[in-house]
């Protein structure tokens, strides 16, 4: 069985659509600049597309360390005001400061949106612990809902996709590491991987929310791939795909580079 990593993907805002990448840098969060910025409301509380589908349908581009928004028939480039103020945001159980940085992005946003809301970013010097249960007391992560990655095998996607009537595509899913080359939920074992140089823990499993119902190319919701996957991959309640990690050294990822399960 040979390992590969296939797919790398950035989501440079939390929860608009990602953009693939044949290399990433890793630093002490993550994937650099993935979910670096994220939406709030008008008291600071995170917005994703469980609130928002139409988040689904904003390309977030990051060119030369410079945000791009775009949809279909508009874009507008991220200024970043001087001296942008403190803003306190709320993302799950988490409070934390972040930086409140083009209004006038802002207000593009809102229209977009249909609802208010404010463009925030992570300043470099937040630190956003991961859940301790799961973690070391160094591991951190950006906006990300819990952990600094989540890699789906192919596999896995594939063998939902024999069972579904319309096949989906990874993206449904969100991951930022997909791997070829091995059986359907094999990752459900791992418990240390090591991809090019960087060695990963496989901290838990990553339970599904309502996002992947929603179709990335419409904004449209329907019972599918929850339905089928509620028949096979439930667990206490919960729907079980993929698998959240944590990285134990920084440096950079290649699509292709080989993948080495350790334990």
């Amino acid at each position: 069985m040979t390992l590969k990593l296939s797919e790398i993907w950035r989501y440079p805002v939390k929860s608009m659509r990602g953009t693939p990448c044949n290399t990433i840098s890793i630093d002490s969060r993550g994937p650099a600049y993935d979910r670096h910025w994220m939406l709030v409301d008008q008291q600071g509380h995170f917005l994703t597309q469980r609130q928002n589908p139409q988040m689904a349908l904003i390309q977030a581009t990051l060119t030369d360390g410079k945000l791009s928004l775009q949809t279909a028939n508009d874009s507008r480039t991220v200024r970043p005001i001087d001296n942008p103020a403190l803003l306190p945001v709320t993302i799950w159980r988490d409070q934390c400061q972040a930086l409140h940085i083009d209004p006038e992005t802002d207000a593009w946003l809102s229209q977009q949106l249909k609802q208010p809301c404010r463009l925030v970013e992570m300043p470099k010097d937040t630190t956003r612990a991961v859940d301790p249960r799961y973690a070391s007391p160094k591991d951190q992560v950006g906006f990300a809902d819990g952990y600094p990655f989540l890699l789906i095998t192919q596999a896995s996607l594939d063998h939902l996709n024999q069972r579904l009537e319309t096949p989906i595509g990874m993206q449904r899913f969100r991951p930022n590491l997909v791997i070829t080359g091995s059986p359907p939920h094999a990752e459900d074992a791992w418990r240390e991987i090591r991809i090019g140089d960087i060695s990963f823990r496989v901290a838990k499993p990553c339970t599904r929310c309502i996002i992947p119902s929603i179709d990335p190319d419409t904004a449209e919701r329907n019972p599918e791939p929850l339905k089928t996957l509620l028949t096979y991959r439930q667990h206490k309640h919960k729907i079980l795909f993929g698998q959240n990690l944590l990285h134990n050294t920084t440096g950079v990822l290649h699509v292709g580079s080989s993948v080495e399960v350790i334990a």
